[in-house]
């Protein structure tokens, strides 16, 4: 167990994050591993390949990046840990790993452009959720940003914190080299439905503990029974495996409902309600989730 790497982790994530002097000079890890899986993604995704053929490139594909994972952190991580105080180098390594700093930056951004206009919340939206930001109105821009904000707390900041504490520098590294993979590749689109495939499974399953911890302690947070009690009943009506999870504990707390009907790519879907209460969602709402998960 690295409980102790973890939690400085965390904390220096808090405190300063990714130095963006140091993403500007030599780029972002994250970055690192978006441009291999990128690069195999051309050269071994084939839309006309069979689907057998699709999904077994695909596996090729995410167990080549977890190899390399590997194959980088691992022996550092036991080098550092035969040195003195070398967990203090693993935890600052692991910083950049964690995005919990940047994830509230860019949901408060959303509640800004929202005071000043439609269009700027709308904008400010655009850079964290898949969805067309011209559907949605004030309190649709919001939800959007609520359900960001509790789907990532756990994607980014809870699940990586997880396997840092687990399994150290190589799991962190690990476990954001699938997630990066799901989010590239592990699309249901003509060209991810079989290459994706893989990647898509693996984040589900790796997400499993994660979600359900992270909607535990946002329920925590808002210290109701409310919460707990919404994300007990509601969690399992989302589409996703994990993403109810906290998302219907955010609802709870908040006192407001998430998820609902929308409309991806023109295409409307009549998605369940998580939680009970207020429909309308205004930049206030924003704020009090970022207070939560500030928590």
């Amino acid at each position: 167990m690295f409980l102790l790497t973890a939690f400085l982790a965390v904390l220096g994530d808090r405190l300063f994050g990714y130095p963006p002097a140091l993403a500007r000079r030599i780029g972002h890890p994250v970055e690192w591993l978006g441009a291999m899986i990128g690069a195999m993604d051309r050269s071994l995704n084939r839309t006309h390949s069979h689907r057998t053929a699709g999904r077994m490139r695909g596996a090729l594909t995410l167990a080549l990046v977890v190899f390399a994972s590997l194959a980088v952190t691992l022996p550092l991580a036991l080098a550092l840990r035969a040195i003195p105080f070398g967990f203090l180098a693993e935890a600052l390594l692991a910083v950049a790993f964690l995005a919990q700093r940047d994830l509230a930056r860019a949901v408060a951004t959303v509640a800004d452009g929202l005071d000043r206009s439609l269009d700027d919340g709308r904008a400010a939206v655009s850079h964290i959720v898949g969805r067309d930001p011209a559907e949605l109105d004030e309190s649709g821009v919001a939800r959007a940003a609520i359900e960001s904000l509790a789907e990532n707390a756990s994607d980014a900041v809870v699940a990586p914190a997880l396997y840092l504490a687990l399994f150290g520098l190589p799991g962190i590294v690990v476990y954001k080299a699938v997630n990066t993979a799901d989010s590239m590749i592990g699309h249901r689109s003509e060209r991810y439905r079989h290459f994706g495939g893989a990647a898509a499974r693996l984040d589900d399953l790796l997400n499993l503990p994660a979600s359900r911890l992270t909607g535990l302690l946002l329920a925590a947070a808002g210290g109701s029974r409310a919460a707990l009690a919404t994300m007990w009943r509601d969690a399992g009506r989302h589409v996703s495996p994990n993403a109810g999870w906290p998302e219907a504990a955010m609802a709870g707390a908040l006192a407001i409902r998430l998820g609902g009907p929308r409309s991806y790519n023109g295409r409307p879907l009549d998605l369940p309600w998580l939680g009970s209460g207020r429909k309308e969602l205004e930049p206030a709402d924003i704020r009090r989730a970022l207070a939560l998960y500030a928590r």
